[in-house]
């Protein structure tokens, strides 16, 4: 918490804790008398609840009490952490104390039935961020491009989840890299075999020609494997795995190893890769949401290698 930072924690008509002009704050701390204020109880009541909380080992005191000089104070306050704050709310008893039970009640069910809770409050103040953050992902893509409305709602629906973890879109930042550190590999051969029989289903259904899948340069696949495992000073040069699924896909569909085919090679290359790595999640990477996610690496500008890669990796992280 800032110096200059106005906190004014407070109970909503809900029962809900809610923060004032701290929008940034991931926690909330507060006062023994804003805690008196919040569920309506006596100091007294509030300080000997906060040591038998203390005392019973059921917040750890070191972590979630600190103390801070404030202004027009000559001397450091005593802050609470949103554990103790919550720890409290538990076992004071008041009608204001009771209320609040009842709102954090009826949202862990929520939480646990549905699998989520949404901060709706949270989300429409951030929505003018939320905007900003769909437009720099439009900005992406040159005007006239192949995404069309179908794509971009795939687009939307796939990574809805994702920005919505990320604290109701205020701290959109793209990740650079990923989480699972696990030997995986496999060869240029393995793959043009995988794509060949890939070409020969398609063919079968009419859906390719025999243009499908041709190399250009010979070794263009082979290339693209290698920059995904390359090394530097004895170590990958994109470590997880997520990061190299990523490049591999940016690199089979921007570098144009094919004649023809090159976003569909690049599609599958890249969910043959998350399924060789256990990495693969059908329900969240639809059919639907690859076209798109493919399209939009495909129309990307080369400028932007970085940006699409983190977009990739915000996916699969």
């Amino acid at each position: 918490m800032k110096k200059e930072c106005t906190i004014i924690v407070y109970q909503a008509k809900t029962g809900a804790i809610e923060l004032k002009e701290d929008v940034s704050a991931e926690t909330m701390w507060a006062t023994q008398a804003q805690i008196v204020k919040l569920f309506d109880v006596d100091q007294s009541v509030v300080s000997r609840h906060i040591n038998n909380i203390f005392q019973d080992g059921e917040v750890d005191k070191k972590s979630n009490m600190q103390k801070m000089h404030i202004a027009n104070s000559d001397k450091p306050v005593t802050l609470y952490s949103l554990d103790v704050i919550l720890a409290v709310g538990y076992r004071a008893n008041s009608s204001r104390a009771i209320q609040f039970r009842q709102w954090a009640t009826k949202t862990l069910r929520s939480h646990i039935v549905d699998g989520y809770t949404i901060n709706k409050k949270r989300l429409a103040k951030n929505y003018n961020a939320f905007l900003k953050v769909v437009e720099q992902v439009k900005a992406l893509l040159p005007s006239g491009g192949a995404v069309d409305a179908v794509s971009a709602m795939e687009l939307v629906k796939m990574f809805a989840s994702t920005w919505l973890s990320l604290d109701a879109y205020d701290k959109a930042k793209l990740p650079k890299s990923g989480a699972t550190k696990r030997q995986v590999e496999f060869t240029a051969e393995e793959l043009t075999q995988a794509l060949q029989k890939l070409k020969q289903e398609l063919m079968a259904r009419g859906e390719a020609t025999s243009l499908f899948g041709s190399e250009r340069g010979g070794q263009s696949v082979a290339g693209i494997v290698g920059n995904v495992f390359q090394t530097f000073d004895g170590q990958d040069l994109y470590p997880t795995v997520e990061e190299k699924a990523a490049h591999l896909l940016y690199f089979m569909v921007k570098n144009h190893p094919y004649a023809d085919g090159n976003k569909r090679s690049g599609a599958f290359a890249f969910v043959w890769f998350l399924k060789q790595a256990r990495l693969l999640n059908p329900a969240r990477l639809t059919a639907e949401a690859l076209t798109a996610l493919t399209l939009f690496v495909a129309e990307s500008d080369p400028k932007d290698k970085g940006r699409m890669v983190g977009l990739v990796l915000l996916l699969l992280n």
